[in-house]
């Protein structure tokens, strides 16, 4: 199989995600492949770290869904002593949005660490599986 088409995988917007159709999309999703673990980084511009309610659910069939609430609207922003009517036109509308995709492979859900950056990227790191999968589950203990 071509390693550039698995790193492009399939992704899924539903909701407010899906109705954002200028400025920056919600949902660009890149992926990097190393000997042990996936990486995976997902744009969310305009996406609030604290008042999101952001989750990012890792399935053992490398399923990936994300999802959140865009809570920004066209309220008044304080910014010094200025005050901005704001009318929000480029930004995915407010309202609860996911994202889905798949990764290449089976991976161990229990190890998988993210962090939401600064400039609006979820990034995450998941390490591959190392124990035989049936029906995408885990075997038994």
């Amino acid at each position: 199989m071509d390693v550039g088409s698995k790193l492009k995988p399939s992704v899924v917007l539903t909701g407010t995600a899906s109705e954002g159709t200028a400025g920056p999309p919600i949902g660009l999703v890149d992926t990097g492949i190393s000997k042990d673990a996936y990486l995976f980084r997902i744009a969310l511009p305009g996406i609030r770290r604290n008042e999101s309610k952001l989750s990012c659910d890792v399935k053992v069939d490398g399923t990936v869904n994300i999802k959140g609430q865009v809570v920004h609207d066209g309220g008044i922003l304080k910014n010094s002593s200025r005050e901005f009517q704001m009318k929000v036109q480029q930004l995915c509308p407010p309202g609860p949005f996911s994202i889905s995709f798949k990764l290449p492979g089976p991976v161990d859900p229990r190890l998988f660490f993210a962090q939401f950056r600064d400039d609006g990227i979820l990034e995450a790191v998941v390490y591959k599986s190392k124990l035989p999968t049936v029906d995408g589950n885990l075997p038994p203990s």
